[in-house]
């Protein structure tokens, strides 16, 4: 059964930084294209990076520059770290097996996702 678990949200001021980390299990990993996705409410859920299973990326480009996807494939997790917030990065934060088709999240099932607020 697949499992991904988000974590590391937290509430930050404006310019301030965080590590999202999220951990998938029940499906290969290493192989996996994997990304990071946000929503906030009344609102459809938008990819923010990608990070392929070689370890390259591509990022949205709202946070291009600001935000860097790390992948660590032995320990089956990905890590989103965050500089420079802005208000508008508030939003929860899910992870999931990329959809090169949709452009989305592969797997129905999400995790509850990780709520990242930037406000001072």
């Amino acid at each position: 059964q697949v499992q991904l678990v988000e974590s590391g949200g937290d509430l930050v001021q404006p310019g301030g930084s965080l590590r999202l980390s999220c951990v998938g299990s029940g499906f290969d990993f290493s192989t996996s294209t994997m990304g990071w996705y946000r929503q906030t409410p009344g609102k459809e859920r938008e990819m923010v990076a990608i990070t392929l299973s070689g370890g390259s990326t591509k990022y949205a480009d709202s946070v291009q520059g600001r935000f860097i996807a790390v992948r660590d494939n032995p320990k089956n997790t990905v890590y989103l770290i965050m500089k420079s917030l802005k208000p508008e990065d508030t939003a929860n934060y899910y992870c999931n097996r990329h959809s090169w088709e949709t452009g989305g999240g592969l797997y129905e099932n999400w995790g509850q996702g990780t709520q990242v607020t930037v406000s001072s």
